[in-house]
């Protein structure tokens, strides 16, 4: 039986986390690639550690993009975040590209050629989820935690909070009631700071921005909030630990609450499944709870390299669902084509709209007028609810 009340934890980090510094890099140059070239194929690599950027990985692009662009780009992203420390400054790393063609063998298996559509760009399983436990359709937990870290970098980047720096991680813990969250139990959050400021500083910095985003009567008790808890973090970025692309991939996704497929989404351009399958996934997850007819959903969809047809697809409404769940998977398979190429001709992501996904989340946020995070829309919610 599935247990009603309990504590669940989710955890976040932040743009400037060594990392998350490496996954904007490396979307920043998918976002290259694609500007040049809509169905350019990248799948880029970034490590980061004291003063160097090492870029490694494979492309194909009918326009070309130099070494030195790759090394422009990944040196803004770096000053997007706020970087200029001796340890780690945007304009004084050093930054190695080894970023080669891709190999023919896996282009052969991808391409469309004759009868053959698009394949898959690698074999695997991935996952969606939806819920009803914020408007966004995401799970509370890794929501909030996502909304504290985010309001602590827009006050940092607007100057309102000059003592803060950029690396920062939170992780927030809510007690469930009948399957619903009704409180925070404990709140953690380490954020790089100025030199000079004491814990009890950074303490009522931070805690305003916790206060706004949870709701009213939901903080945790005194005792149970945690800030800085090793006392000081002046050291922090890949100055105080390295970072490496797709190492944080649950903090991509829903912190736990829902099955992760392994793979990671940052620096892969939309014909990797692992990517573009994955916001589908959500897409139609996020579609059926919006429709009504669940309140919780996860789908699973399966793919082999260089075939273009999904191994499987399922669904699990969790004992939410007020529709028969072999239905709704051929429903599903039917408002949707899912190859590689109908999930990217649908959702449209042939653009350069990946740098903004690389930290706090690749769901649960707004759609873009540009096209991003269009998986985020429920412009399906109404054919699903129809069909039942």
């Amino acid at each position: 039986m599935t247990r009603s009340s309990y504590l669940f934890t989710s955890e976040s980090v932040s743009e400037g986390h060594p990392d998350k510094v490496c996954d904007q890099i490396s979307d920043s140059i998918v976002d290259l690639f694609l500007a040049a070239d809509p169905v350019a194929r990248v799948a880029v690599e970034t490590l980061t550690t004291t003063n160097l950027i090492v870029l490694a990985g494979e492309v194909r692009s009918a326009e070309p993009v130099s070494p030195e662009q790759m090394t422009e780009v990944a040196r803004q992203a770096v000053k997007t975040i706020g970087y200029e420390q001796d340890g780690f400054h945007w304009k004084n790393a050093e930054v190695i590209c080894r970023v080669h063609g891709q190999s023919a063998d896996i282009a052969q298996g991808v391409d469309a050629a004759g009868n053959k559509d698009e394949g898959a760009g690698d074999q695997g399983i991935m996952f969606g989820y939806a819920c009803r436990e914020t408007a966004a359709l995401m799970p509370a937990p890794i929501y909030f935690s996502h909304q504290i870290l985010k309001g602590l970098a827009e006050a940092r980047h607007s100057g309102a909070e000059p003592g803060l720096a950029p690396d920062a991680k939170s992780q927030v813990t809510l007690r469930y009631e009948n399957g619903t969250p009704v409180a925070a139990t404990s709140v953690v959050v380490s954020t790089q700071h100025a030199a000079g400021l004491s814990q009890e500083d950074v303490r009522e910095l931070v805690r305003p921005y916790v206060l706004k985003i949870l709701p009213e009567g939901w903080m945790c008790p005194e005792a149970d909030f945690y800030v800085n808890p090793t006392g000081t973090f002046v050291i922090g970025g890949p100055d105080g630990d390295a970072g490496l692309t797709g190492r944080k991939i649950i903090v991509d996704t829903y912190g736990g609450a829902a099955p992760h497929g392994g793979g990671a989404f940052s620096g892969k351009d939309p014909t990797k499944v692992d990517r573009s399958a994955a916001y589908a996934c959500r897409y139609l997850a996020k579609n059926v709870v919006a429709a009504g007819v669940a309140d919780r959903c996860t789908i699973q969809i399966s793919y082999a390299i260089g075939v273009s047809k999904p191994l499987s697809l399922y669904v699990d409404l969790h004992g939410t669902g007020q529709v028969d769940e072999s239905r709704l998977e051929t429903l599903l398979a039917e408002v949707m084509n899912l190859s590689p190429r109908g999930i990217r001709e649908h959702l449209k992501l042939n653009r350069p709209i990946y740098a903004r996904t690389a930290a706090y989340g690749h769901f649960g946020r707004e759609p873009d007028a540009d096209g991003g995070f269009s998986w985020e829309k429920t412009d399906l919610a109404d054919a699903i609810r129809g069909a039942f």
